[in-house]
């Protein structure tokens, strides 16, 4: 039996995903009341990714959303007898909030961690009172992987880098560690099996929150092709050049893009997401009727941007509380005659609390007025977890307090006040009501919700007037770090870079000096737009974005392919299948007029090949196949005639078709007849100059002239720089351009010119055209290409039998080579495939090419 700890998380991290047995063995005991797939619960087994799949019916008849996070939304506290636990709803936390933005009638589970350690003997018995009473379902983390993952891997090397620090040295931040890494993969593991405990995959919806648990979507796809499966990160995304530097980079994004909904607070945010998953997966993301998506093996996941709110219904309950206790007054007659800046942070090295301070001591020294009267009030919240930095950052905060203090302090009067102990709500909304500015000078923040509140709070409490002058809370000011996700949605706050300390001073001065009615106008505008924009509305935001993005789940036809962390869901048309080799014999055996189309790179010489001339094998195969009087073969490729003629010399019966089918080289005949509308290239005199221009500003480019074409390729440029140099080529092209009979067109890395009306279609288009009028119309076709312009090809077979150049009882096989999206019906995986494929065709030949031939064609 395996061990419960976690041995073998070099295997995990390889994608080796085993199954902790005992575990399995507990979970099978407690929970056989939710799962409505037939039988017992399913292990966990990562090898059969299609174990459960939406072949299963539910038996729920409403959709549900399951909530996965780091920790439940959940108090606990020991009971006095030490007999057991007492629970209760956290009425603060985001998850908790958040239900009220989904439908009344979606029953609603959470998954995550307890707050709290509770004895292994224990956990059965809370985890069933849980589930029973709170739709809860605890993930218990053993104690060596609780450390390594939280306090190790989440705090030490994500939390740091995803804002912005690098372990530049051992002393500056913690160099990955491989160890903390399994960890991370293993809790997110033990996750997944919770997840799956409860999940009706047919109904429900998974909603997972946050960095903690980013591997996550990974092992739920793999064992729910069809989940729909939505992803929200709370804090920022760093840009692609630091997120680079992770080691793992790549796993991580994989595993985000197997969510069918990625969210983010902030555009930036998205975009160096986005700007990561192009240059380290080559993706581009697409923006269609307003909706960001990455298309992603035939899925679009989807980008969602919307900045949590806050919930309004809360923050005005404890503000009735609040004045209730008398606090407010209380603090109102503690500060009589000051003036009240505040700040609420975490003890974090990121929220530039000294920062803050060093900005108050420059206002005090620059306006002295100021001295005696201006207070700042920095209530500091426990730190989460053992972050880095910790202690230094402690130690320089108490300095700088205790010297601006007797630099600027005198009998009755501190300029600043450090409150460094546990504040209640309560306590902390009253400073809010009595702060005249509150001021965040994170140096990076996910969201940060403390302005909204104080928002909130400074506009009193709806339909009463207890406590204060109305009047006088109905207004507000904020200085805000530019740095912090809530920064673009306050427009009336005086934003600043928190590092530079005078202008952070500057705009302290500036909002507490500013006129009443400028106050009150900044505080309607954010009142306004924080009332409308609470958490219900950015939860049910998110589902409605979830479920559009997840509408045609069951309309396409899905495969799970890859392993470990590679494995991703290929989604495609449900007609699409892979090309069976029996079958195409089978109507080849029964045709008596064939058509053969075959593109070259990628279909029958592998693209990553250095040489690329034909090899022995793929002349003799198509010899064999053009020796048979009722095939008419054809190779129509983007390479020019001249490497054609010379590569192909020893196919006498082999049709030709160059750069995409501007020439064209009939069987058995030696001249090439021009296809295109016009034989005048003066055009690339026009375009040449403006295609140099941008080869020289953007390195890594070249330019390929072709005898009738212009290709401009930047595959080795820089991926976001080449990506914009194109769009603007092609704009600048398409206008320099414009009169002439040439068409522009962009395609992957490359911009090309040519001439109007040259595709591969119009090459299909002629071939079965000229068959038909020879009395040989074609009744099996065979069209196997790559890339774009082969789905031109696929697109005229279409139009060949609308035309009646082909019979509707044609034997079509349009084939694509790679599961990918396509106008093809079938697919092959790769060139050897395909070349397998053609000699099985070739070995029912009637009239085989002679030996001298194929001798000639090796040679």
């Amino acid at each position: 039996m395996m061990s419960r700890s976690y041995t073998n998380l070099l295997d995990l991290a390889a994608g080796n995903f085993p199954v902790m047995g005992r575990e399995r063995e507990r979970e099978r005991r407690r929970f056989p009341r939710v799962m409505t797939v037939p039988g017992s619960i399913a292990e966990l087994d990562d090898d059969q990714a299609n174990s459960v799949t939406s072949d299963n019916p539910s038996s729920l008849a409403s959709d549900r959303m399951i909530i996965v996070a780091n920790q439940l939304p959940l108090k606990a506290k020991r009971r006095q007898d030490n007999k057991g636990w007492n629970f209760n709803w956290d009425e603060d936390s985001l998850l908790l909030q958040l239900k009220d933005g989904l439908p009344e009638d979606m029953e609603v589970f959470y998954i995550g961690s307890l707050k709290v350690d509770v004895d292994p003997i224990e956990q059965d018995d809370v985890a069933q009172l849980l589930l029973d009473r709170y739709k809860c379902v605890p993930t218990f983390l053993p104690p060596n992987v609780l450390e390594k993952f939280y306090d190790g891997f989440c705090k030490k090397q994500l939390w740091p880098l995803f804002h912005y620090l690098l372990p530049f040295s051992a002393d500056h931040g913690r160099r990955f560690d491989r160890s903390l890494w399994e960890a991370y993969v293993y809790a997110n593991k033990l996750f997944a099996q919770k997840v799956t405990e409860v999940l009706n995959p047919e109904d429900d919806f998974v909603w997972i929150h946050d960095y903690h648990l980013m591997v996550l979507p990974t092992f739920l796809r793999r064992r729910f092709i069809r989940l729909r499966m939505g992803f929200f990160l709370h804090s920022p995304w760093p840009s692609s050049e630091i997120y680079r530097t992770l080691p793992v980079r790549e796993e991580i994004l994989k595993a985000l893009l197997n969510c069918d909904l990625v969210g983010f607070h902030t555009f930036d945010y998205a975009r160096h997401f986005l700007s990561s998953c192009s240059r380290l997966l080559g993706l581009e993301y697409q923006s269609k009727r307003g909706y960001i998506g990455l298309e992603y093996y035939g899925r679009t996941v989807g980008i969602k941007i919307m900045p949590v709110g806050i919930h309004m219904g809360q923050i005005e309950s404890v503000m009735k509380l609040a004045d209730k206790e008398g606090k407010v007054e209380e603090l109102k007659k503690k500060f009589e005659g000051k003036t009240v800046l505040l700040g609420v942070d975490d003890m974090d090295i990121f929220k530039g609390i000294n920062l803050k301070l060093l900005a108050m001591e420059r206002m005090l020294k620059q306006h002295r007025k100021w001295q005696g009267r201006a207070v700042l009030v920095q209530i500091v919240n426990p730190a989460r977890g053992k972050g880095i930095g910790l202690e230094e950052i402690q130690v320089e905060i108490q300095e700088s307090c205790k010297r601006i203090n007797e630099e600027f302090g005198k009998p009755g009067y501190e300029p600043i006040i450090f409150i460094d102990r546990p504040v209640s709500v309560s306590e902390r909304i009253a400073y809010y009501s009595i702060a005249e500015c509150v001021v965040v000078t994170a140096v990076r923040d996910g969201m940060n919700l403390i302005p909204y509140e104080y928002i909130v709070c400074r506009q009193g409490i709806p339909g009463t007037e207890s406590g204060s002058d109305v009047n006088e809370s109905k207004k507000s000011m904020l200085v805000v770090s530019e740095f912090i996700g809530c920064s673009p949605s306050l427009s009336g706050a005086s934003r600043v870079n928190p590092w530079n300390v005078e202008t952070t001073a500057e705009a302290m001065n500036e909002a507490i000096s500013m006129e009443d009615a400028e106050k009150q106008l900044r505080h309607e505008k954010h009142y306004r737009y924080i009332s409308i924009h609470d958490v219900a509305f950015w939860s049910r935001s998110f589902l409605q974005d979830m479920e559009r993005t997840c509408a045609d789940h069951f309309k396409r036809k899905c495969w799970g392919i890859g392993l470990g962390f590679g494995f991703r869901v290929v989604a495609l048309d449900p007609s699409f299948r892979k090309l069976s080799v029996d079958t195409i014999v089978s109507d080849y055996i029964k045709s008596k007029s064939r058509a053969i189309l075959l593109d070259y790179d990628g279909t029958v010489m592998p693209q990553n090949s250095i040489n690329k001339s034909p090899s022995a094998a793929v002349i003799s195969v198509l010899n064999r196949l053009c020796g048979d009087p009722k095939n008419t073969v054809f190779i129509i490729s983007g390479r020019g005639r001249d490497s054609l003629s010379r590569w192909f010399s020893s196919c006498r019966k082999l049709g030709l078709a160059g750069e995409h089918g501007y020439f064209l080289r009939w069987p058995q005949k030696g001249e090439w007849e021009t296809c295109g509308q016009s034989s005048d290239f003066g055009w690339m005199q026009m375009a040449e100059p403006v295609m140099k221009l941008y080869t020289e500003a953007t390195d890594g480019s070249s330019i390929e002239r072709k005898e009738s074409a212009l290709v401009w390729q930047y595959r080795d440029a820089d991926p976001g720089f080449g990506f914009s140099q194109a769009k603007e080529m092609l704009d600048h092209l398409e206008s320099v351009l414009a009169n002439e009979p040439v068409a522009v067109k962009s395609g992957q890395s490359i911009v090309e010119v040519k001439p109007q009306g040259v595709s591969k279609g119009v090459v299909a288009e002629k071939i079965f055209t000229s068959m038909a009028e020879n009395g040989k119309r074609a009744g099996f076709v065979l069209c196997i290409g790559d890339d774009r312009s082969d789905e031109d090809m696929f697109e005229a077979i279409g139009s060949a039998v609308s035309n009646k150049f082909l019979s509707a009882y044609t034997s079509i096989f349009a084939c694509t080579v790679g599961q990918k999206p396509s106008k093809a019906k079938y697919y092959l995986d790769d060139t050897a495939e395909v070349i397998t494929m053609l000699e099985s065709l070739a070995e029912e030949t009637d009239s085989p090419a002679t030996s001298d031939e194929e001798t000639a064609g090796s040679e």
